[in-house]
């Protein structure tokens, strides 16, 4: 048999690796019922090196979801219960003195690992929410102004019930501006909300995966290859433009006292990429721009008061948007 040439093997790994990482949606499934968007938004942000926020009352499975999707992940995993008096060294990290050699040494807080759930980030005041600015930014850690750099891959996915409710505290934007997507977990519909109470009442533990039948179907290896087959896509110089007119446009909308920076920009375009790759494409179309508009550019923009109050919504104004721009044939 004659050996595949070299591009017929980038090709092969190519196609592994994307199966895999949609494999994970059927993963997910075992546990977590009709979530596909938000699974595929979390894995979009594993091939952009990106963060996601997970916004949802309590209740619709916004923690069971990312340890579902850890599960199915062969990374090293940690939790961070976010509340009232946690401190930024319970998060990054600390000096400790050692009595024995009379040294201070280094112990490193949970951020160190791979896949990090914030779970409940606005609960906790915004100085410990701050001390992730850095981890999420620059993938360090520094401490005495020493550098310490993460793991590689370093992703967080933070959980948040919507700021409406008693005892949170919204997320400033320079750290909203870090999350490459806001994903929305709305209540579920009665169909899935009733297979929902069907697997409890037949023996369903959220907190045995195992048990629900959850296993590995992907890990650092297919990550890799799937990063490297996005960087691989391609956009026309029209499809970059219209990008940029999206962007351009909500900083003119009336509604908006806050609109989308150049880094939103680039975060959108990046996702577009991404989601292009799962798809089979090697180019990003208009479409792939417009499906990861909401979630790349909802949490960038800031409604002025008088548009909050007649109940306007970020969601509402990239509708309008995505209808105004004209769209590249």
């Amino acid at each position: 048999m004659t050996a595949p040439f070299p591009e017929d093997s980038a090709r092969t790994a190519d196609a592994a690796a994307r199966e895999a990482l949609r494999a994970l949606r059927v993963e997910v499934g075992k546990a977590v019922v009709g979530q596909d968007a938000a699974v595929t938004g979390l894995v979009i942000a594993l091939l952009c090196r990106g963060h996601v926020l997970l916004e949802g009352v309590p209740g619709v499975a916004k923690t069971l979801l990312v340890r579902t999707f850890a599960a199915a992940l062969s990374l090293d995993t940690k939790r961070v219960q976010f509340t009232p008096d946690l401190m930024p060294g319970d998060v990054t990290g600390s000096l400790v003195y050692d009595a024995r050699s009379s040294e201070f040494s280094f112990r490193p807080g949970p951020v160190f690992t791979n896949l990090l759930l914030a779970d409940e980030i606005n609960r906790t005041p915004p100085k410990t929410q701050a001390a992730l600015l850095e981890s999420m930014e620059e993938r360090q850690v520094s401490v005495e102004g020493d550098p310490r750099p993460l793991p590689d891959p370093f992703v967080v996915i933070a959980t948040q019930n919507p700021v409406e409710y008693e005892g949170t505290y919204p997320l400033p934007e320079a750290q909203l501006d870090r999350f490459l997507l806001k994903l929305t977990m709305p209540l579920p519909p009665r169909e899935d909300e009733v297979q929902v109470l069907t697997r409890h009442a037949e023996g369903f533990d959220p907190r045995d995966l195992a048990g629900a039948g959850v296993r590995r179907v992907a890990g650092t290896a297919e990550l890799a290859a799937g990063r490297a087959a996005v960087r691989t896509v391609s956009i026309a110089p029209e499809v970059v433009g219209y990008v940029v007119d999206l962007a351009r446009a909500t900083r003119d909308s009336p509604s908006l006292q806050l609109g989308v920076s150049p880094r939103g920009a680039t975060a959108l375009m990046s996702a577009a990429r991404a989601w292009a790759w799962l798809s089979g494409r090697d180019y990003v179309t208009p479409d792939d721009v417009k499906a990861l508009a909401r979630p790349a550019l909802r949490h960038r923009v800031a409604l002025r008061p008088e548009a909050e109050l007649e109940g306007v919504t970020p969601d509402a104004v990239l509708e309008g948007v995505l209808g105004s721009v004209p769209v590249p044939r």
